[in-house]
């Protein structure tokens, strides 16, 4: 899909506001590095990764990681819906685009579907992210799904904890 690095950027920006001004992508790429930066083996750096550098296939995972956290719980409610609709619009998305977000919202990807993508740390550590951006895990469903796909991805305990302490730290939220 052509337009999901468009559509992750305005989905992290209605969820976080004024905290992903410089760009949602940016933020959840941002995060997971951060995550694979302090510490792991050795406490060696991750290798620099910049929000440009994410090609649309992993965006495409991306947004299929945050459309499958935001339905664990098994349900849109309407005002996920009605922030949906306004990332949607703010992003100035087409309605082939839009009819896509539909289907994979009907039928969201599972946790297994999306590890089996995922090739690297960097990249798992960034899904993940991008997983806890788009949910405030304030269900028993959600917070399974975000550890299920912690499993999956095989990110450790140190990596996960860093996300959601980053998290917290620029949304003041759980």
């Amino acid at each position: 899909m052509a337009e999901a690095k468009r559509i992750v950027d305005a989905l992290v920006r209605a969820r976080r506001g004024g905290l992903a001004a410089l760009g949602g992508v940016a933020l959840v790429v941002g995060l997971g590095a951060l995550a694979l930066r302090r510490g792991g083996a050795g406490g060696e750096a991750a290798r620099p990764f910049a929000a440009a550098d994410l090609d649309e296939d992993e965006a495409t995972l991306m947004l299929r990681t945050m459309v499958a956290a935001t339905a664990a719980d098994g349900v849109i409610d309407a005002r996920e819906r009605e922030r949906l609709q306004g990332a949607l619009a703010e992003a100035g998305i087409g309605m082939p685009e839009r009819q896509w977000l539909e289907r994979e919202l009907a039928d969201p990807a599972s946790i297994d579907e999306i590890a089996d993508r995922v090739t690297t740390p960097e990249t798992a550590a960034r899904i993940y992210a991008a997983a806890r951006l788009a949910i405030d895990p304030d269900t028993m469903q959600e917070r399974t799904f975000l550890t299920m796909l912690a499993e999956a991805l095989d990110l450790d305990r140190e990596a996960i904890g860093r996300i959601e302490a980053d998290v917290m730290d620029k949304s003041g939220s759980p």
